[in-house]
């Protein structure tokens, strides 16, 4: 039997974190501090802080547990049976005559009410 020993998140994992925000901060920076440079140049610093803070961020704790989630994700996600054509054309125009009743159900409602109160204030 193995078991996972839990970590903690340590300065270290903070000091990534906000290494991350000034990464994406110093892209957004350069982003207005470049306005003479062409506009897809400023663009791609941009895309490229993100990325960059993107692959320190997954180095720290909360990184990690993020990968772990995003992976528990697709396992659970493989599992998932799924329904057929038919089915799914089915349950579609069941909902289509569900909304179909209900805006009538509504509308009908709405004339009742309507029609009560006129005739209660004599309108």
């Amino acid at each position: 039997m193995t078991e996972q020993v839990q970590q903690e998140p340590t300065a270290l994992d903070t000091a990534k974190l906000v290494g991350a925000v000034a990464v994406v901060a110093g892209g957004v920076a350069a982003f207005y501090l470049l306005a003479a440079q062409p506009i897809w140049l400023r663009w791609l610093i941009v895309l490229a802080s993100l990325a960059m803070a993107g692959l320190i961020g997954l180095q720290s704790y909360q990184g990690r547990a993020f990968r772990q989630f995003v992976q528990s994700a697709r396992i659970e996600l493989r599992k998932v049976v799924w329904p057929s054509r038919q089915e799914t054309m089915q349950v579609t125009l069941v909902v289509f005559a569900m909304v179909i009743a209900m805006g009538l159900f509504f509308w009908g409602l709405d004339w009742i009410l309507a029609s009560l109160t006129r005739w209660l204030t004599g309108r």
